[in-house]
């Protein structure tokens, strides 16, 4: 991974959402929104973390609950209805994951510290890393960008690495992570908390989990 000039954070800003902030919205599968120097929660996963049932389950749910709320495209969700919709199903994916399915190849030590030492990079010099877990097919990270450096880079950069550091030591090729990242911004200091539960929860499940103040 290749080093840059480091950020700052900038001491005016508070570390939650602020409804009355700028805020950027970008929209794939999955929306998008930033703040300039707030904390996330981020999740990614492995590519085969999902069987194919899943995925068509998945699929046949959420056409299901547009069809409910009167909406053929989710293009026409309002931001409230996409924000419900969108922490609905990932909950949903999210009990699947922790069910263990797929190669779960973070469950191996070599995989694990590449993952790791990835995380810790650029702490304090990109972006300022919280509490973490990576599980046996997901990782887990609440994260606060510095000044000048974005959330998508970062994940990015965590990603690209891993993935070929990963594929060389495994002696293995192609997609290593699922392409979209699930993220959104942390809004209180209740819920930090409740994220903070969540993930030293991974603990019991056998995965690596480490403590960071945010």
């Amino acid at each position: 991974m290749r080093h840059s000039t480091g950020g700052t954070l900038d001491a005016t800003l508070d570390l939650f959402f602020d409804e009355d902030a700028e805020t950027q919205i970008s929209k794939r599968n999955l929306p998008h929104w930033r703040q300039e120097g707030r904390l996330y929660f981020v999740t990614w996963r492995l590519a085969d973390s999902l069987p194919s049932e899943k995925r068509e389950q998945l699929r046949q749910d959420r056409e299901d609950w547009q069809r409910q709320h009167g909406k053929k495209d989710r293009k026409n969700l309002t931001l409230v209805q996409r924000r419900s919709y969108y922490q609905l199903f990932h909950q949903r994916v999210q009990q699947w994951l922790d069910a263990g399915s797929g190669s779960c190849i973070l469950r191996q030590e070599g995989p694990l510290r590449t993952m790791v030492a990835a995380l810790h990079h650029f702490d304090h010099e990109r972006y300022r890393l919280g509490h973490f877990a990576v599980a046996a097919n997901h990782v887990h990270v609440l994260v606060r960008p510095y000044t000048g450096h974005s959330l998508s880079g970062i994940l990015h950069s965590w990603k690209s690495f891993t993935a070929k550091a990963i594929n060389k030591l495994l002696g293995r090729s192609g997609q290593l992570w699922q392409d979209e990242s699930y993220d959104h911004l942390v809004r209180s200091e209740e819920a930090l908390e409740r994220i903070q539960a969540y993930i030293l929860a991974h603990r019991a499940s056998g995965g690596y989990v480490e403590e960071h103040g945010s």
